[in-house]
């Protein structure tokens, strides 16, 4: 659950936007990316979003339907248009973020009353963002449909701090959230923002602290560390990549790490399988159309062993 829009990134790296003359068009937007990536791991998922009523928005349902993923929760708002996310890439570790969510982005109107709460409760992972919860009536309908999961099955939060997409102070919301979830996802960034701690060890105590059964700080080139409430510590240490844009490693990871908890994975294979399929990504310019299929993941972690 959470926010759509159409990715637009230069076709060459190292060129910045004020230069770059030809763009490649993606489907974008983390949740829908997310979705994405567990729908190429053999998984069925559905999106509840908004877009535009235009171009734009059709596209995003037509790549919706192409990857896979269920889009009859991805509704239209007249009043706003379609979010275009513009990107530098500049390789190994800058990949500047441009937002044009103005006035307002459509995935922010998704309202309380019109969740299909049945299938929101019914699904065996739910997804939610610290996106979802910057403004209203998203942030009203995102604590409703956690309100309506109970904690049952596995209630994702994705950290997903945005600041630029923040107008007030996250940290009152971020506590409602983790205190519903039964997982939180983020990098030492945004577990500072939820927990006020940033030292990954620390940082995870403190999301168990809050609420959560399971914290998994992502480290970016220092890995991945996950602690369970049972006690369970794995820390996992990257997969090496020629990076080409990293923005939808993470992405990948969480597709990935639905797939394996699904699966009944023990911890360290769920998160190295998901280390690898972020490595994978990040070695591609796209984020959903670069997204691994099963196989693939496979393959890199046989090399890996």
């Amino acid at each position: 659950m959470g926010r759509i829009g159409v990715d637009l990134y230069p076709l060459r790296s190292g060129v910045p936007l004020a230069e770059a003359d030809t763009f490649g068009k993606f489907l974008g937007g983390s949740p829908a990316n997310v979705a994405v990536a567990a729908a190429r791991l053999g998984r069925r998922c559905a999106l509840i979003s908004r877009t535009g009523a235009d171009p734009f928005g059709a596209y995003l349902r037509a790549e919706l339907r192409g990857f896979g993923v269920d889009g009859r929760w991805v509704g239209e708002v007249a009043a706003y248009p379609t979010p275009l996310t513009f990107c530098e890439v500049f390789p190994p570790d800058h990949f500047p973020i441009h937002f044009r969510r103005e006035p307002k982005a459509p995935d922010l109107e998704i309202r309380a009353e019109e969740l299909d709460l049945d299938a929101v409760r019914s699904a065996r992972v739910f997804w939610m963002t610290g996106t979802g919860l910057s403004e209203e009536p998203s942030r009203t309908a995102t604590l409703a449909a956690l309100e309506a999961r109970a904690k049952s099955g596995t209630t994702v939060f994705d950290l997903d701090w945005r600041p630029v997409l923040w107008s007030s102070d996250p940290g009152r919301w971020y506590a409602r959230a983790l205190a519903s979830a039964t997982v939180a996802v983020g990098n030492v960034e945004e577990c500072g923002i939820a927990t006020g701690e940033d030292e990954p060890y620390a940082a995870a105590r403190a999301l168990l602290a809050a609420g959560v059964e399971l914290a998994v700080v992502k480290r970016g080139p220092d890995g991945v560390l996950a602690v369970h409430r049972d006690g369970t510590v794995v820390e996992v240490p990257p997969v090496k990549v020629e990076v080409v844009n990293g923005l939808g490693a993470g992405d990948a990871f969480g597709g990935a790490l639905c797939h394996g908890l699904l699966a009944g994975w023990g911890l360290e294979r769920t998160v190295r399988y998901g280390n690898a399929a972020g490595a994978i990504v990040a070695g591609r310019l796209a984020c959903s159309s670069a997204m691994p299929y099963a196989a693939e993941v496979e393959e890199v972690l046989a090399t890996c062993r």
